[in-house]
């Protein structure tokens, strides 16, 4: 089984480069995302390329489960089929489990722009909210996939490891969520610490970067174009008036791995 691994700003995927379909039980994928027992990521991409049929892609996230959409991972795929020569510097688009995305490859592949589509919000958009003993306003906003915003006066990793994990399982979210804890540093920059939902502590996230955008942009805390700062690295997120997010950032080609059978034979 073989695969080509990128990051993008710290966030690393695995892209399944194989003439066999890919068919992993979700102990099997995680076995793979394993930093220790397997190849080490945060999840796998799939990609589906049919002849006369529009480009798409499975995200997977590393228990198993899979994603609607992933800013990061899907600059990842954009730079894949570059290198395969899939596609060109010409604008393409690409079909997501959350919705259809529109990608350029810029820079030799080692930027990406996506139209990621409109950040939508539901009727009830904030929620007050007491976790772990700390009262928070939960602000709720989706980009195909779920985001829960927590503006706070200093992100750090610790805070998203303590409180994530009980946010992303709030009975607010019956499909989970991912978790952005938000600092506006100005009207131009925030710092963002990610809990990702089915992957845990990352260092950067895509959508997460334009959930965090759209929410700061609709509070009036920044401006149309905002760069967002993780700690694996910054993405540029730009919004219209109908809350559409262009993002733009970088990706970075690995290596190329082959899974031994004998991986997953620690499945039992």
């Amino acid at each position: 089984m073989q695969f080509v691994k990128y990051h993008a700003a710290g966030n690393d995927y695995l892209v399944y480069h194989d003439n066999t379909p890919f068919e992993c039980c979700n102990r099997a994928i995680s076995l793979i995302c394993d930093r220790h027992r397997g190849l080490g990521s945060d999840g796998i991409l799939v990609p589906v390329v049919q002849p006369g049929k529009m480009l798409s892609v499975q995200i997977f996230n590393t228990d198993g489960s899979e994603a609607e959409k992933s800013g990061n991972g899907l600059r990842i795929l954009c730079r894949y089929l570059w290198d395969q020569g899939i596609v060109s510097h010409e604008p393409f688009e690409l079909i997501t489990k959350g919705g259809k995305v529109y990608c350029q490859v810029l820079d030799s592949g080692r930027r990406i722009s996506i139209a990621m589509g409109m950040a939508t919000f539901p009727e009830t958009e904030r929620h007050s909210m007491e976790v772990d003993g700390m009262r928070l306003q939960l602000n709720l906003v989706s980009m195909g996939n779920p985001h829960c915003v927590v503006f706070v006066d200093q992100t750090t990793e610790a805070l998203a490891r303590k409180l994530g994990p009980t946010i992303e399982r709030l009975s607010l979210f019956p499909n989970r969520t991912n978790v952005q804890f938000v600092q506006v540093v100005d009207r131009r920059n925030l710092m963002v610490q990610i809990w990702e939902r089915g992957v845990g502590y990352t260092l950067s996230s895509g959508t997460s970067s334009c959930a965090a955008a759209a929410v700061s942009r609709r509070l009036g805390f920044v401006e149309d174009q905002v760069t967002v700062h993780m700690p694996g690295g910054q993405i540029t997120i730009e919004l219209d008036e109908e809350n559409n997010v262009l993002m733009q950032g970088p990706v970075c080609k690995v290596g190329r791995y082959w899974l031994d059978q004998e991986c997953l034979s620690q499945i039992g």
